[in-house]
């Protein structure tokens, strides 16, 4: 049989794909009483400031290696940390191969690298930090009880077992199956998405270059559109009072399958390729970028929120390093049935970060215009623009985290109450 299909271009499709139809499947479940202003905007402002930390240190260990060992390195070589780790391996080697058009030389292979190198760090760090978590009483008592059960180790209900019960019927079979329901509700939304996202980047034709631009970067990130029309979809199926058909067992089987199969999909579109010319640059970037995602990722969320702290810190963290599927992988580790909000509430704060991120988008390649052109005012803009959402955000962490938000500064983890 000839498997010659099965290429990293096919499998990041999937992953691509999957991704979407776990957003949509995880906001169109009936989860009465989440999705709080506070707890959301907390999550998305967290996104924003992953991205802004990692760019920070990007750009600072560039200009280093500029200046002391490589004067001929790219500008914007730092910036494969924040889009390595948390766009993952498709959408950073799209943005690898623009940059190789304006002269960057082995962008594309370099940032498949970066996404490599953050996905172990989500995954073997990730382990690290749940057992860590565990070890340190970060996670509640019902949770740590949960991780000590047989079958999670094992991976099966032991024999004899009662067995839960995953999804409830809400047709009637002989009209439709429950599961096949809830798939076609969810593939209208993904179709829905796609035509959106057709139709938007239509309109940005117009805009001439830039416009085209930025519609391909919307694409990138149709996981966030696609969640932000299941909400819209449950919304409306809750006022026209037919909310009661979606069942949210079947919905929360979907979106388990799709990480899963997402995962393994991510494993296999991993290209470890070593950059022989630039492995100092990315050895340091990819270490110092792993241990400082860690490090901010744990001080930030325990003083930022009141509840389900170490949840969101793993989605979070997973998400930072080795993308979104990771960081779901990680919350299933903690939360199997997604019953705390932090899944939930990471869909909604995607929204919000999605409108927060959009002058990051339309400044990814200022970098690189820089160096093509030759004019240094370039490189300040990309510091200033970070710097700038850096300011933004502690002053809304101060607001959102309170008196918690400097509390026992030397603490990684912040006890709480």
């Amino acid at each position: 049989m000839n498997f010659h299909w099965l290429t990293f271009v096919h499998l990041g499709d999937l992953i691509y794909h999957l991704l979407s139809l776990s957003f949509i499947s995880m906001g169109l479940r009936n989860t009465p009483g989440r999705g709080a202003g506070k707890r959301v905007l907390s999550t998305g402002l967290m996104m924003v400031a992953s991205f802004t930390f990692q760019a920070l240190l990007g750009i600072g260990l560039t200009f280093l290696f500029i200046a002391l060992f490589i004067p001929n390195l790219f500008p914007s070589f730092g910036l494969f940390i924040p889009l390595g780790f948390e766009m993952g391996p498709g959408q950073v080697y799209s943005i690898g191969i623009g940059w190789e058009a304006m002269g960057f030389a082995g962008a594309g292979t370099i940032g498949l690298t970066f996404a490599a190198l953050g996905f172990l760090w989500a995954c073997f760090g990730g382990i690290f930090l749940i057992n860590l978590g565990v070890r340190k009483g970060w996670l509640g008592a019902k949770y740590r009880e949960l991780l000590k059960a047989a079958r999670l180790r094992s991976g099966i209900y032991g024999q004899g077992e009662t067995l839960p019960v995953g999804s409830r019927l809400s047709t009637e079979t002989e009209a439709i199956d429950t599961l096949s329901f809830n798939l076609g509700v969810v593939f209208f939304v993904y179709l829905l998405t796609f035509l959106l996202l057709k139709a938007l980047t239509y309109l940005l034709s117009f805009a001439g270059t830039e416009g085209r631009e930025l519609a391909v970067n919307l694409w990138g990130i149709s996981f966030i559109f696609a969640a932000l029309l299941a909400l819209g979809t449950k919304q409306l199926f809750k006022a026209l009072k037919i909310n009661f058909i979606l069942d949210s067992g079947s919905l929360t089987r979907i979106a388990g399958s799709s990480v899963d199969i997402l995962v393994a999909a991510a494993l296999g579109a991993i290209s470890l390729v070593v950059v022989a010319r630039f492995w100092a640059p990315i050895l340091a970037m990819a270490v110092l970028g792993g241990l400082f995602t860690m490090g901010y990722v744990l001080w930030l969320t325990s003083r930022l929120f009141e509840e389900h702290r170490f949840q969101r810190a793993m989605i979070i963290y997973g998400a930072a390093t080795g993308t979104l599927p990771t960081g779901l992988a990680l919350l299933r580790i903690l939360d199997p049935e997604f019953e705390t909000p932090a899944a939930v509430d990471y869909i909604y704060g995607s929204g919000i970060a999605f409108v927060l991120v959009i002058p990051y988008i339309l400044a990814i390649n200022l970098m690189m215009y820089g160096y093509t052109r030759g004019n240094p005012l370039f490189y300040w803009a990309t510091l200033g623009l970070i710097l700038a959402y850096l300011i933004v955000f502690l002053i809304l962490y101060r607001l959102l985290a309170g008196k918690r938000a400097f509390a026992q500064p030397g603490k990684l983890w912040f006890p709480g109450s």
